[in-house]
């Protein structure tokens, strides 16, 4: 899954539209084709903002704002009711588009893309290479990745299991390597020694089994006695 790319797993045929079409016809768009979102692309075909569900629903419940009291206009940020405005009752898709896209280009990783839809709290990437739009990658995307077939891991010995487990344990502050054993037979990964706690032990059993070559994860740990937990 790590080794995938925005190339890999983004949808290229991307429906799109001009700054100048109607939010009436964007809507219908994304009703017919069963999409959440479209690309807005200026004159010279580069993405300059994104039409999504959520900007259409803004819209429609622009249409019961009610004007502001006098006392909450005087402090009232006169620039903001502005762009309010005109997001709630533009007529084109210019109007009530999202002007901050959020990108990636089509070698970016799985990884860095899900860290981006998970931080900025947003549901799709657009994949550009050159200003040009080539894909969009989307949360059910993402999916798909999850579901991909491992890398083969075929002919690694268990030495070298072993110390990939160690390895990636060495990288997680809350896996105790002093008191945690790992032997390595065949493929499957047994841990012994001392656990902190069931968090710790399930930790532990992730950790393993997203290493390449383990094919089975034995939990064979005692719980920490009392007089080693200030050790």
């Amino acid at each position: 899954m790590s080794s995938l790319t925005a190339t890999d797993l983004m949808t290229p045929d991307v429906v799109t539209v001009p700054l100048e079409t109607p939010v009436v016809a964007v809507a219908r768009l994304l009703s017919e084709r069963g999409i959440s979102a479209v690309p807005v692309l200026d004159g010279k075909g580069r993405p300059c903002g994104i039409v999504t569900e959520a900007d259409l629903i803004r819209r429609l419940a622009g249409g019961a704002d009610q004007p502001a009291g006098w006392l909450r206009s005087l402090f009232a940020d006169p620039v903001s009711q502005a762009e309010r405005y005109a997001r709630t009752h533009g007529l084109t898709a210019a109007d009530v588009m999202t002007e901050s896209l959020v990108t990636v280009a089509p070698a970016t990783t799985v990884a860095d893309i899900a860290h981006l839809l998970e931080d900025k709290g947003i549901r799709r990437v657009l994949v550009l290479e050159d200003g040009r739009l080539r894909g969009i990658v989307s949360r059910a995307d993402l999916l798909r990745a999850l579901v991909a077939p491992p890398p083969a891991a075929e002919g690694l010995s268990d030495d070298r299991i072993r110390s990939a487990v160690l390895a990636a344990m060495r990288k997680e502050p809350w896996a105790d390597t002093f008191y945690s054993m790992i032997e390595v037979a065949n493929g499957v990964v047994t841990f012994h020694g001392f656990s902190r706690s069931e968090a710790v032990k399930r930790g532990l059993r992730v950790l393993a089994e997203n290493v390449p070559g383990v094919t089975k994860v034995v939990d064979e740990t005692q719980p920490m006695p009392v007089y080693l937990y200030g050790a």
